[in-house]
């Protein structure tokens, strides 16, 4: 599961998730890439489960870049406790996704298989998700 290695603070603020990416919403290393059409918290364990159908599809050939991490620490307080008595036990760490970020990018395999691939990697996210070709590829 992806998590940092060590953090800053323990706790983070809900924070607000308004507009459209503004960084990381171009590919940058492959040709084939997913990018969300909606903004979302995603966790590791869904990036995870993502770039597991992506390389069972992709048979281990050609390259992946995951070009999300989760970095920011989610807290939770237990069932059934009362208001008040501080903030709740850190749970967990999630990246902040606006629409238009690119999420993964593939390379190394043809159109058709990048194509399936991605789309059942997004399959595992909680967003929807639009395939997308550098403009300079040709097949």
């Amino acid at each position: 599961m992806l998590q940092p290695k060590r953090s800053k603070y323990r706790r983070a603020q809900k924070g607000k998730m308004k507009g459209n990416a503004q960084r990381g919403n171009r590919l940058a290393f492959g040709s084939f890439g997913i990018k969300a059409l909606e903004q979302s918290w995603i966790t590791g364990r869904q990036i995870e489960a993502a770039r597991q159908a992506v390389t069972r599809h992709m048979k281990r050939e050609g390259q992946l870049w995951i070009r999300v991490f989760p970095d920011k620490p989610i807290t939770k307080k237990p069932a059934e406790v009362r208001m008040g008595k501080g903030k709740g036990a850190p749970e967990g760490f999630v990246v902040p996704v606006t629409p238009g970020r690119i999420l993964i990018e593939a390379e190394g395999v043809s159109y058709e298989v990048a194509r399936e691939a991605l789309r059942l990697g997004a399959q595992k996210l909680p967003i929807t998700t639009k395939f997308v070709v550098r403009p300079d590829y040709v097949e």
